[in-house]
């Protein structure tokens, strides 16, 4: 049971290691793209390709839905990265329960987002944990765990792929081992939350320090990235530099923009050196070329609104 390619990673080495699999579930089908076209999730890919089994219900608590998943008669549910919250009847159905494959250190970062929120939260190690699902938000019984190094320049979505290859080994691990492992329960004071991210959590906040915005320009890939504002329109921000500077300007103020460097003014008495960005309905660009075909200058303001009016009121 999954969506992402996080997920179609561990589904391919239970195929490679021979696990027979019964069934695969994945989200719906959805459209993708301007022109809305429908797409199949990687795990539906994958399935379709090995001739697999797909279910795809839009809802999950009917007694159809149920009764159709306990019919499979499968010793084990994997769960990597589904989607959906799954109800008791899912976790009893088969004679092992439900196994989750889940992208952090439980109990840290139980929730939807652990890659993003453990990046922009400043950790230094996250790993992936193997736990025994129960009715709770990732509260079950721990496995099997398997930690490592957060790089110094990582973003979410490279982290996110090393995790899905050390989730599919830990994975395969635990199968193996099933009947030997003892469950181990979470220590409650340990958790932490990795929320689900919304469309505001990349908006730029320039009075954080220049460490802060470069956590969250790393941690907030794929979405919803960090973006800002000048003259209304939308920038993308894929990449900056932390740096120190002497200069007293106004959080969010240019204050270089010449050649490869282009520095934005932060809180504490800092800045950020910017290396790739996106104008909106443009491609990525390194800031050479953004500068290039701009009128940014030295003095203007990145704003955290659209609108000019509502800026020059901040």
């Amino acid at each position: 049971m999954g969506t992402p390619q996080a997920a179609a990673l561990s589904l391919d080495r239970l195929i490679d290691r021979g696990h027979e699999i019964r069934g695969v579930y994945t989200q719906p089908d959805r459209p993708s793209g301007r022109g809305k076209k429908i797409v199949f999730s990687p795990v539906k890919e994958l399935a379709v390709t090995h001739k697999m089994a797909v279910f795809q219900p839009s809802k999950i608590k009917t007694s159809e839905v149920i009764d159709e998943f306990r019919s499979l008669e499968a010793d084990v549910a994997v769960v990597v990265a589904y989607g959906r919250i799954l109800p008791e009847p899912f976790l009893s159905a088969f004679p092992n329960g439900a196994i989750n494959v889940h992208f952090s250190l439980l109990p840290k970062y139980r929730g939807a987002a652990p890659v993003n929120w453990a990046i922009v939260n400043g950790e230094s190690e996250t790993g992936v944990t193997t736990m025994k699902m129960d009715n709770g938000l990732d509260t079950g019984d721990i496995l099997l765990q398997r930690a490592t190094a957060i790089g110094t320049n990582e973003t979410a979505v490279e982290l996110m792929e090393r995790l899905a290859d050390v989730g599919a080994d830990l994975l395969i691990e635990t199968l193996a081992n099933i009947d030997s492992i003892t469950p181990l329960e979470q220590n409650e004071d340990n958790a932490s939350l990795a929320p689900i991210l919304k469309k505001d959590d990349g908006l730029i906040d320039w009075k954080l320090s220049a460490e802060d915005i470069a956590l969250r320009v790393r941690g907030f890939q794929p979405f919803p990235t960090s973006y800002t504002f000048h003259e209304g329109q939308r920038l993308t921000v894929w990449s900056v530099i932390a740096v120190d500077r002497n200069e007293s300007a106004n959080a969010g103020t240019i204050i270089e923009a010449t050649g490869d460097d282009l520095v934005v003014s932060c809180g504490n008495n800092t800045g950020v050196l910017i290396n790739e960005i996106q104008p909106e309905g443009k491609r990525r660009m390194t800031v050479r070329d953004f500068l290039n075909g701009t009128r940014l200058k030295i003095g203007d303001r990145l704003s955290s609104i659209r609108s000019e009016a509502e800026a020059a009121n901040q």
